[in-house]
């Protein structure tokens, strides 16, 4: 069974999930000879952190991811897709 999260854990939960799926379909967005290559790298990089229970932490890399995520989608932007 799983176990029972507090608030602030189900937050960063939520927020970590936003940032995956905000992650994926910018990734859908790149040409197609890459976009596979992309989403794995995506998933690869939230499986290496899957288990980390450090708060702090997990905000950083939410605020890191976010700001791949954000670079990624002016690239794009800037190359048309």
């Amino acid at each position: 069974m799983a176990q029972a999260l507090d608030l602030q854990s189900f937050i960063l939960r939520a927020r970590v999930l936003k940032l995956y799926r905000q992650a994926l379909k910018i990734a859908q967005r790149a040409p197609v000879h890459v976009r596979g290559e992309l989403k794995q790298t995506v998933r690869e990089e939230m499986e290496k952190n899957r288990d980390c229970n450090d708060k702090q932490k997990i905000r950083y890399l939410i605020s890191e991811g976010l700001e791949r995520v954000k670079g990624l989608d002016e690239m794009l932007d800037m190359q048309g897709h």
